[in-house]
């Protein structure tokens, strides 16, 4: 497991789900990690139920990820208990299904503000902090929905493919300042998010959830539904030194899901 002894992680979304998987991973790994989550409740029991660390501490805070202000205040209270951030794990996320002749603005805006105004908003309040060290990590949650396309997910895949042009975009402008940006894109994650969708596509296509988990897998070429902590291995190599010359990079971490 990669060493991040003495590191300060921020989380957000990780009171649950992938995100919560990623702080286990990278306290784990001796970092600090600060879970930020829109349920302030949520996040204080996931920050307390994190491996013990070395040095430092974990912590929490209640965010709206979509509130800029909210956000700002987030890092500002952050920088000043922890003396720093180290890396940045943009994970918060939502999902809708819909066809695109039903989607409607609401499920439009929620999926934008969420799934790409949040990764904005904290990339550019943590950034100066990263710039003035001279180094930090940036990790993104996509998703395969963010190369390809979608049936019934098109809003939500418009997010994400948004959220790796971002990450490849900041990449160039954050390098000359020591400071790397990648994403992981996912594939069929086992998460309450997934629970919800399996009912939403089943209810849309005309089946049970349980044949829409069955063509997950049989679309899988590893031949199962992907855990969180698949997803998190990935977060964790790619915030260590292991991974100090990769930047840009939209990582598919889908068993096989996705290849191009």
């Amino acid at each position: 497991m990669s060493n991040l002894q003495g590191k300060v992680a921020v989380v957000t979304g990780a009171a649950s789900g992938i995100g919560k998987s990623i702080a286990v991973r990278l306290a784990q790994a001796g970092a600090a990690v600060v879970v930020c989550d829109l349920n302030g409740e949520a996040a204080r029991a996931a920050a307390e139920s994190l491996p013990a660390v070395a040095a430092g501490k974990h912590g929490f805070v209640a965010v709206d990820v979509t509130d800029k202000e909210q956000v700002q205040a987030a890092v500002r209270a952050i920088v000043a208990e922890h003396g720093a951030i180290d890396i940045l794990c943009n994970n918060a996320g939502v999902s809708t299904m819909n066809r695109i002749e039903d989607l409607t603005e609401q499920e439009w805006d929620f999926n934008f503000g969420v799934n790409t105004k949040g990764v904005f908003l904290f990339t550019q309040a943590v950034f100066p902090h990263m710039k003035a060290r001279g180094r930090g990590r940036m990790i993104n949650t996509a998703s395969m929905a963010g190369k390809r396309a979608t049936p019934l997910l098109a809003h939500y895949a418009a997010s994400k493919w948004a959220v790796v042009g971002f990450t490849k975009s900041a990449a160039v402008e954050f390098a000359p300042f020591g400071v790397t940006v990648n994403c992981v894109c996912p594939g069929f994650v086992k998460t309450s998010m997934q629970e919800r969708e399996l009912v939403w596509e089943a209810e849309l296509r005309g089946m049970t959830p349980q044949e829409v988990k069955d063509e997950y897998v049989r679309l899988t070429p590893l031949g199962r539904i992907q855990e969180p902590e698949d997803v998190a291995k990935a977060v964790c190599f790619l915030a260590s030194d292991e991974a100090d010359f990769i930047t840009g990079e939209a990582l598919d971490v889908t068993g096989g899901a996705h290849l191009l």
